[in-house]
C-alpha cells in the first residue's frame, strides 16, 4: 500500500534515485525504517573527529589547512560560519596553482592517489586504543579500484574542479564512506597529481534492532554488511517484526557490479502474510555529463494491506502486485550548467485484491487494476549545490541542492492491448533552492494520477517548504510545512497523518482524509560533545501541527488541528553507516482524547537530524 509521506527527491538522479524516480508508479520494497543499531555494537564503528588533523597516506601535499570554497557551483559556506578547520583533508600542497589556473592553463591530471583512511585515525593517542585497534584491524577497507571505479575523471584528462567536485559528492552517497574529498597535491610541468581521500566506517551489523514510534514497536535480528569484503556490495540477512507483518529477508545489492557503473539489485522476502520477490538492473545517469542510461525492473509482491484510521485498522484485504519496466534514456550531457535528458520506456503494473480470512471487520476491496503503457520523460536540471555542515547531520558534510529542476513523464494505456481503461498516465516533480546569508530556502513539489475519460483519478499533488536559519555554529532553527491533495483515490492509496509521519504525539496513522497539512518548527542544537568517540550529540526542541480533510473511505469524521509540542536528544552516528543519525524523543499531544497516551516516546534511526 502507498501510504503518502513526502520525500524529497535529488533530482542530480544518481545512480540510487534514479530507477526509484522511473518507478514512481510502483511499489517499491523498503528496508525496515525503524531499525537501529544498538549501542552494545555501536564500538565498533567509525568517523573523523573535527578535533583531529587527517592522516595521509602519501608523501606529497601533506600541509593541514582548512577546506576552501571550490567553484561557483559548489561553495562551501557563504554566511561566514566556517566549519572546523579539520573538516577535511591536507589542503593542496605548496606552489600548486589555483583551480581557476590549473583550467585556465589546460593542466592535465597525471597521478591519481587513492588514500582510503580507516574507521580510528590510530595516529591519535584518544582513538589508539585496544579496542580501536581491533576494530581497524578486523574492518576490510574499501577496495582502490571500487573508489578509483565511481570517479568522473582519468589520467590524462584535462582538470576540472567542478568534475573532482561532482566525483567527491559521488562518493560521499555511499553509506560505507564518512566523507570523501579530492584535492591536488602536487604539480609540475603543466601537469597535476590528484589525492582522492575517503573515509570508511563499519559497516557489518551483527545484532538486534529497535525502534519505536506512533505508540508501537518494531525489532528484529539483521546480519547485513553494506561493504561486502571492501566491494562496495550491500549483503542483508534479517528477520524482523513490525506493526504490519513479520518478515525473513535477504537482499543483495551492488551498485558498481564488475568495477562499472551498472547496478544490480536482488530482494527476496517471505513475509507473515505473503513474499516479495525484486530484480532490478540498470545503468542510470549517475552524474551531469551521462549520456545514455538504461534499465530493466520486475516485481512479484503478495501482501496484506490495512487502511487504517485512528491507529486501528478498518479494513484489509490481500493485495498481489506485479510489475516489471523496462527503459532507456539519453542526454547531451552538461551544457552552460543544464542538463536536459529525455528517457523512454514500457510499464506493466498490476493490482489483484482479495479478502482476507483472518479479518473479521467491514471488507471494502479495491478495484483490479492493470496497466500496460508506454511512456516518455523530460528531465530538466541545473547543476548547483551547496556543501553545508550541521543542519540535517551532525559534523559531516551535506551535499544540499539548490537548483531549478523539473521531471515530467505522460504514458498511454490502452484496453484493447489488456490495461483496465484506456487512460493518461502521468508524473511530474520541481524543485528549487535559495540561499542567502545563512539561511537555506527548498521548495519540492510532484503532481501524478491518471486520466480516462476526461476524469482524473487516484491524482495525488505533494507540495513542501523547508527553511534553515543558521543562528551560530552550534544553533539552527528549522521550519517546514508539508501539503497534500487527492482526488478520487484508489482505496488502497491513503493520506494519512500520525506519529510515523509528522505528528510525533499521536499513534501511527492516526487520521485518514484526502487532503493534508501539516508543519514543524524546531529548534536544533549541535553539541561538540563526543562521547567515547563514537557519537556526535546534539538536541531539538520541536512543535508540529497538522490535519486532514475530506472524507475518505471507511474512515471516522477527523478531528481537525492537532497539535503536540515534545523535545529530544539526537546521536549523530559517526563510526558506522548503519543509520545516521538516532532520535530519543519525548512528545506530548496538546489536542489528544483520553484515549491516547500523555507522553509519546520515539525511538528511531533516521536519515536526517
Amino acid at each position: 500500500m502507498v501510504r503518502r509521506t513526502h520525500e524529497r527527491v535529488n533530482p542530480q538522479t544518481d545512480g540510487r534515485a534514479t530507477f526509484e524516480r522511473q518507478l514512481a508508479g510502483l511499489r517499491r520494497f523498503a528496508r525496515p525504517s525503524l531499525a537501529i543499531l544498538a549501542i552494545v555494537s555501536a564500538p565498533l564503528a567509525g568517523a573523523i573527529d573535527p578535533a583531529d588533523p587527517v592522516p595521509s597516506a602519501e608523501t606529497v601535499g601533506t600541509n593541514s589547512s582548512a577546506d576552501a570554497p571550490s567553484s561557483k557551483h559548489d561553495t562551501i559556506v557563504s554566511s561566514g560560519l566556517r566549519p572546523p578547520p579539520s573538516y577535511g583533508p591536507p589542503g593542496a600542497g605548496p606552489g600548486i596553482p589555483s583551480d581557476a589556473e590549473l583550467e585556465a592553463s589546460g593542466a592535465v591530471i597525471e597521478k591519481i592517489f587513492i588514500d582510503n583512511q580507516d574507521i580510528f585515525n590510530l595516529d591519535n593517542p584518544q582513538e589508539n586504543t585496544t579496542l580501536f585497534r581491533l576494530a581497524d584491524h578486523l574492518h576490510i577497507r574499501t577496495r582502490a579500484g571500487v573508489i578509483r571505479s565511481q570517479l568522473l575523471f582519468k589520467s590524462g584528462e584535462h582538470y576540472s574542479r567542478h568534475v573532482l567536485d561532482e566525483s567527491e559528492r559521488i562518493l560521499r552517497r555511499d553509506s560505507y564512506f564518512y566523507d570523501a574529498w579530492i584535492r591536488p597535491v602536487a604539480y609540475h610541468d603543466g601537469k597535476v597529481d590528484v589525492r582522492v581521500t575517503t573515509k570508511d566506517v563499519w559497516t557489518l551489523n551483527p545484532g538486534f534492532n529497535f525502534g519505536r514510534s506512533g505508540g508501537t514497536n518494531a525489532a528484529g535480528v539483521k546480519l547485513e554488511d553494506s561493504n561486502m569484503l571492501g566491494s562496495g556490495a550491500d549483503v542483508i540477512l534479517s528477520h524482523s517484526k513490525s506493526v504490519d507483518r513479520s518478515m525473513t529477508q535477504l537482499t543483495a545489492i551492488d551498485q558498481h557490479a564488475f568495477g562499472t557503473w551498472t547496478s544490480v539489485a536482488v530482494n527476496f522476502a517471505d513475509l507473515s502474510d505473503g513474499h516479495q520477490r525484486e530484480l532490478t538492473v540498470q545503468k542510470p545517469f549517475y552524474a551531469f555529463d551521462t549520456r545514455w542510461a538504461a534499465g530493466v525492473y520486475g516485481l512479484n509482491d503478495l501482501q496484506t494491506d490495512s487502511l487504517w484510521d485512528r491507529g486501528q485498522i478498518i479494513d484489509q484485504f490481500k493485495d498481489l502486485h506485479q510489475g516489471a519496466q523496462v527503459y532507456g534514456g539519453w542526454s547531451q550531457g552538461l551544457q552552460n550548467s543544464w542538463v536536459r535528458r529525455w528517457s523512454s520506456g514500457l510499464t506493466y503494473d498490476e493490482h489483484n485484491f482479495a479478502p482476507v480470512s483472518t479479518w473479521n471487520g467491514v471488507t471494502v476491496l479495491p478495484q483490479d487494476r492493470r496497466f500496460l503503457y508506454p511512456w516518455v520523460q523530460f528531465d530538466l536540471i541545473q547543476d548547483d549545490y551547496l556543501r553545508l555542515w550541521n543542519h540535517n547531520q551532525i559534523g559531516r558534510t551535506e551535499d544540499f541542492y539548490l537548483g531549478t529542476s523539473a521531471s515530467a513523464r505522460v504514458g498511454a494505456s490502452d484496453a484493447s492491448f489488456g490495461s483496465s481503461s484506456t487512460a493518461l498516465i502521468f508524473q511530474s516533480s520541481a524543485t528549487r533552492g535559495f540561499r542567502a546569508g545563512g539561511s537555506t530556502l527548498l521548495l519540492y513539489g510532484d503532481f501524478s494520477g491518471r486520466v480516462a475519460d476526461g476524469v482524473l483519478y487516484n491524482g495525488i499533488m505533494d507540495a513542501s517548504v523547508r527553511y534553515y536559519v543558521e543562528q551560530s555554529k552550534n544553533w539552527l532553527f528549522y521550519a517546514t510545512f508539508l501539503g497534500t491533495k487527492g482526488w478520487r483515490l484508489d482505496l488502497d492509496n491513503q493520506i494519512l497523518l500520525g506519529g510515523d509521519n509528522g505528528l510525533r504525539g499521536y499513534p501511527l496513522r492516526y487520521q485518514d482524509g484526502t487532503e493534508r497539512a501539516q508543519g514543524t518548527v524546531e529548534q536544533r542544537y549541535f553539541t561538540d560533545w563526543y562521547p567515547f568517540r563514537l557519537f556526535r550529540v546534539g538536541g531539538a526542541v520541536f512543535f508540529d501541527a497538522g490535519r486532514v480533510w475530506g472524507n475518505a473511505p471507511l474512515a471516522a469524521p477527523n478531528l481537525g488541528l492537532l497539535r503536540d509540542a515534545g523535545f529530544g536528544l539526537r546521536f549523530g552516528n559517526t563510526r558506522s553507516g548503519l543509520g545516521n543519525v538516532l532520535h530519543v524523543d519525548l512528545a506530548f499531544p496538546l489536542d489528544a482524547s483520553a484515549d491516547i497516551a500523555k507522553v509519546q516516546f520515539l525511538l528511531q534511526t533516521q536519515q536526517s537530524f
